[in-house]
């Protein structure tokens, strides 16, 4: 990022081209779909693919278990598209057979959408199972797969998905910045005009590129060139397997080592992505999250709160340059922590 490039530079459009070649191969998405970059968080990237992909009067079916997939029907609502939900607790994945059942009941509904891995929770939802009973009622499919490309391998060969969408930190490692969209090239050539923005038209975006390698409007150089950098360190890690192998470590450490202090995650182990993993609240009068969250960031570790809207929790991330000697480290500073705290344990209270 301390290199300055001018977006208009050749060497600047040759390392745009070359960032989207690869995110295409880190899917297996070179025949069939195109990469799409555009500026911004990762939410602006979905709400550039729901606005550009979702049909303007059929309904789009939301699968929510989570903040995100609510994000997602609130921005489909705002920019006036017709939505249909299906919700299930944040600790529950939607179900595979209620989705067909859904799509064959309602046959306006033109597209689904999944978030893969829902944060709130730490939840891996079932994409493939959900991807084939999506194709089989002829419909498309969006994934927001923002937590979880770069960190858990998804192959377009045999997952059957229109449109996914990622940003540029998270399991690719980058610094935020740069959301992008992989979307199948005959979808996206059948989207002209369908935006409802002019700034966040993938369709206009691809086309610009296509046509000279440039951006419509100013990229983040230098987000993009860290980009470019990130992903040369994945494939140095041995690409997805080897960064999966590393976040399942981390999420296996993490889990036992606050197991031993008390600890209870909310999800059980064949639910639970190596993303970022969610506690019960501890049961301890003395347990107060502030002071805790207080106490990790003076011995160096930063954690998140909790974002159920049904249970009282704390979140601790597994991916970034985090490794499993770190897990390590971090647990001892809970430790201490909670020592310092007067807590006895972080066993909470589940009746």
């Amino acid at each position: 990022m301390m290199r300055d490039f001018g977006s208009r530079d050749p060497r600047f459009i040759a390392l745009t081209g070359r960032v989207r070649e690869r995110l295409l191969s880190l899917c297996m998405g070179s025949e069939s779909h195109v990469a799409v970059p555009i500026q911004g968080s990762g939410t602006y990237a979905v709400e550039a693919a729901l606005g550009t992909f979702c049909h303007h009067t059929r309904p789009t079916l939301v699968l929510i278990n989570g903040a995100y997939g609510r994000r997602i029907a609130s921005i489909l609502e705002r920019i006036g598209r017709r939505v249909r939900r299906y919700e299930t607790p944040e600790h529950v994945p939607p179900a595979p057979s209620a989705i067909a059942r859904m799509l064959k009941e309602d046959p306006e509904i033109a597209d689904a959408v999944l978030v893969h891995c829902e944060t709130t929770s730490g939840i891996l939802n079932p994409l493939d199972e959900i991807a084939t009973v999506v194709r089989d009622a002829g419909r498309g499919l969006i994934v927001d797969a923002m937590s979880s490309f770069g960190a858990i391998p998804i192959d377009l060969r045999r997952t059957p998905i229109d449109v996914l969408i990622a940003s540029s930190n998270k399991g690719l490692e980058g610094v935020p910045g740069v959301g992008f969209v992989i979307a199948r090239r005959e979808r996206l050539a059948a989207s002209a005009g369908q935006c409802h923005s002019v700034s966040l038209d993938l369709h206009d975006q691809w086309r610009g590129l296509e046509a000279n390698g440039q951006w419509r409007f100013t990229p983040p150089t230098h987000v993009v060139a860290a980009l470019a950098a990130a992903l040369e360190a994945l494939e140095a890690e041995g690409g997805i397997a080897g960064r999966f192998a590393r976040y399942h470590e981390n999420c296996r450490v993490l889990i036992d080592g606050l197991g031993a202090l008390g600890a209870v995650p909310l999800l059980p182990a064949q639910l639970q992505a190596p993303i970022i993993v969610t506690f019960h609240m501890p049961a301890d009068p003395a347990f107060a999250f502030q002071r805790f969250y207080g106490a990790l960031a003076d011995r160096g570790f930063l954690i998140y709160p909790g974002k159920l809207t049904g249970v009282e929790s704390f979140r601790v991330g597994c991916i970034g340059q985090v490794r499993a000697t770190d897990m390590v480290r971090f647990v001892a500073a809970a430790r201490a922590a909670l020592e310092s705290m007067g807590v006895a344990s972080l066993a909470p209270s589940l009746a």
